[in-house]
């Protein structure tokens, strides 16, 4: 239970922060927010209506900065939701609007809208798949579906559904995959089959086999609580490199996803490792880093208490 790789060691979370200019938002007389440095140089004029909360001051997070609403007296664009900027006032992008705000980042990319048509850029706003569809799914387990002439309709709950068009399954690359026979390590998107999406060189196995070694726990302590008794092959987590080393990013980012291989639901299991392997965080609500042992023993102190409080749950802890 004890053993770690030798290169994967803790080390204070200090080593995860970035050096950067400290930039800030601020807020005009009539309550427009734009983002100034700490000298107060204007770097994006004040143009912006803001629905969330946003405090006078409160600083810029991340490699990219968000504005989360429109411009003044502007009229929201199909699908399009809030503007993004680099650090240096530079217009990047606007994210598409999901589930009341902009896209959230999924495996390492979110979408965005460009002419009505939608794309995946990173984490600093460079675009890795060019807009060319109409409507597209978060990137999950390697792959996304899209589709071309179809379009939003209201379903009787007041929500929107997406009807009809011609459907796809697209790869990081934005590379077309065509289904394939159903075998062992094949990925399941929308019924049909697709060809596992991962590849790795040997430092990256090697950050893979710290999560394999722990696997065991790890999946007994996620599925301490679902109400099906599972099989040995059901109860067990899938591992997989999502995200890699990059500008104003120098980790892997690594997720864990069920026997489906489905990340949906899986909270707090995302993991950071350091470039050069030594540091190990639990990705905790997409910002929040916390030391894996630390999070680790909370986890198996969770899990403990689930079961003795159910001691009828189906899948059992191991000793």
């Amino acid at each position: 239970m004890k053993k770690i790789l030798p290169a994967i060691l803790l080390m204070p979370i200090l080593s995860f922060s970035q050096e950067k200019e400290l930039l800030k938002y601020f807020k005009s007389k009539d309550s427009l927010v734009g983002v100034k440095t700490q000298s107060g140089k204007i770097i994006i004029p004040a143009q912006f209506k803001i629905f969330s909360y946003l405090k006078d001051g409160e600083p810029v997070k991340g490699e990219t900065v968000y504005f989360d609403g429109f411009k003044k007296d502007e009229k929201p664009g199909k699908n399009e939701w809030g503007y993004v900027y680099d650090r240096e006032g530079n217009f990047l992008y606007r994210p598409f609007f999901y589930d009341n705000g902009a896209d959230y980042f999924s495996e390492g990319v979110r979408r965005f809208v460009k002419d009505g048509k939608v794309g995946f850029v990173d984490r600093n706003g460079k675009v890795v798949i060019k807009p060319e569809h109409d409507f597209v799914s978060p990137f999950n387990y390697g792959y996304a579906a899209f589709c071309d002439g179809c379009d939003w309709e209201k379903t009787e709950d007041e929500h929107k559904a997406i009807v009809g068009g011609t459907w796809g399954v697209m790869n990081f690359k934005g590379e077309i995959i065509k289904p394939v026979s159903k075998s062992e390590n094949t990925v399941k998107v929308d019924g049909k089959y697709y060809p596992y999406p991962f590849s790795y060189n040997k430092k990256e196995k090697s950050i893979l086999r710290f999560f394999e070694e722990k696997n065991k726990m790890l999946s007994e302590i996620y599925y301490v609580n679902h109400y099906d008794k599972l099989s040995d092959a059901e109860k067990k987590l899938f591992f997989e490199i999502v995200e890699k080393p990059k500008e104003n990013f120098q980790f892997y980012q690594v997720n864990a996803y069920d026997y489906k291989k489905t990340d949906a639901g899986i909270s707090g299991y995302k993991f950071l490792v350091s470039e050069d392997g030594k540091n190990i965080m639990t990705l905790e609500f997409d910002d929040e880093r916390i030391p894996f042992e630390k999070w680790l023993k909370n986890e198996r102190k969770q899990a403990e208490k689930f079961q003795k409080e159910h001691p009828d749950n189906p899948n059992k802890l191991s000793k």
